[in-house]
């Protein structure tokens, strides 16, 4: 890393999620530039296997970049820019009939954003709107789960349920009832717990209901069978509409287009995948019956954001799921699931891991340790990019470009099982 690259972060680069003066005692981050494959190149040319797919959002791996420029080139020498703010272009509209091809049946409605933070505070918009078209102004509550991320726009925060992230920031900006997630108990006591909260809190003022298929914070918790049945019959009968958050599970993480099992969502929140993050977009689907109350006539969608479907961003997405077709993306992922699952779960063996849980190109490994900074510098260390985190239990967390073979998901396991092994002889 040459001196004009650590001057230039250290003194004028706000980073995300970051503590800023470890840049000036010298401890800096990776600065990566350059990227192939499933591989990408830090400024001083070591390699990592990035198993993290860039934060869940490289699905497509980093090899797809001239097919990208061409639809980038035509898209933007016909029209570089338009919004659907009450006016529309053709990439925003094909992209939308060719999700609700794609999303479960009665999901036939994409309102586009810039990511996943604005689609999910979209989708309480449109459910507040929704419901106050439909005489029910009362219903300003949202249910969500313990431990799960939503996001970091004010009303994504408030959704999310991890109180760290949320303290600095004051009254949270809707009134959110937290309930267990599914790795803290059966079916049963699961449903129980959520009716409960939706009782005590009344149920005619709580108007939406967010959940991931899959629950990234805390480390890959998945439903037990029968889960979101129940939250659908529990959304039914007590008036509230059901979110299923794909942010990251959504477009082939999980093996399928869309995740959330069993039952039709009343929206699907998504960003990432959508255009395997070659260039930033988000959506919210919505079913019919949400989109209802806007098509009377006098009744306005009152939400919109400038650079939601940006036509640039639309192309890329269509380009990306003409890619996840002709490649037959979605058949690599079925097809080494199960390998991936098996290899993960022998890591079970080792004393430091309590539980290995996922699905698809997800999964984590919950560890017995109390600190997770050599293990994060072990992997590193090692070439490789994976997540540790302890916004719940400690995990070490992969989420692998779709993209990947049989001998890159080897690597990785064999890479953190190494790192893990050799922490267990320096304890």
């Amino acid at each position: 890393m040459t001196d004009r690259v650590k001057t230039g972060m250290r003194d004028h680069l706000m980073l995300h999620f970051a503590q800023h003066a470890k840049l000036r005692e010298g401890e800096y981050p990776l600065v990566i530039e350059r990227a192939e494959g499933v591989h990408v190149i830090d400024t001083d040319g070591n390699r990592y296997l990035d198993a993290l797919s860039c934060l869940f959002c490289a699905q497509l791996g980093y090899s797809y970049g001239e097919e990208f420029a061409e639809a980038a080139k035509a898209q933007l020498t016909r029209m570089p820019f338009n919004t659907n703010w009450n006016t529309a272009h053709p990439p925003a509209i094909e992209l939308a009939e060719r999700l609700a091809e794609l999303a479960p049946a009665g999901i036939n409605r994409a309102f586009f954003t810039s990511g996943g933070s604005e689609s999910v505070e979209s989708a309480w918009k449109i459910a507040r709107q929704y419901h106050v078209a439909n005489g029910q102004p009362e219903r300003v509550k949202a249910v969500a789960r313990r431990t799960a991320y939503h996001g970091q726009t004010l009303g994504a925060l408030a959704l999310t349920g991890i109180p760290a992230l949320k303290e600095a920031f004051g009254r949270p900006a809707i009134d959110v009832v937290h309930v267990p997630n599914t790795g803290e108990g059966d079916l049963a006591f699961l449903l129980k717990e959520t009716e409960a909260a939706i009782v005590d809190a009344d149920p005619g003022t709580v108007g939406m209901l967010i959940a991931e298929p899959v629950q990234n914070a805390g480390g890959c918790f998945t439903p037990p069978a029968g889960y979101w049945a129940g939250l659908r019959e529990l959304a039914d009968r007590y008036g509230i509409l059901l979110v299923a958050d794909e942010v990251i599970t959504g477009f082939g993480r999980i093996g399928e287009y869309f995740a959330v099992p069993e039952i039709v969502p009343d929206m699907i929140t998504i960003a990432k995948g959508l255009t395997s993050a070659y260039a930033p977009m988000g959506a919210v689907l919505l079913s019919d019956r949400v989109a209802e109350p806007f098509y009377r006539p006098g009744q306005a969608l009152s939400h919109g954001l400038t650079f939601g479907g940006h036509p640039l961003s639309a192309a890329i997405a269509l380009r990306n799921l003409e890619i996840f077709e002709r490649d037959k993306i979605l058949d690599g992922v079925r097809e080494l699931t199960p390998y991936l699952g098996a290899r993960m779960r022998e890591l079970a063996k080792l004393d430091i891991v309590k539980e290995v849980r996922g699905d698809g190109f997800f999964y984590a490994a919950e560890l017995d340790v109390e600190d997770l900074a050599p293990i994060a510098a072990g992997l590193r260390n090692a070439g490789l990019i994976a997540r540790t985190d302890s916004r719940g239990k400690p995990v070490v967390q992969i989420a692998p470009p779709l993209v990947c073979e049989r001998q890159h998901l080897d690597e990785i396991v064999d890479k953190i099982g190494g790192v893990l092994s050799e922490s267990l002889q320096k304890d």
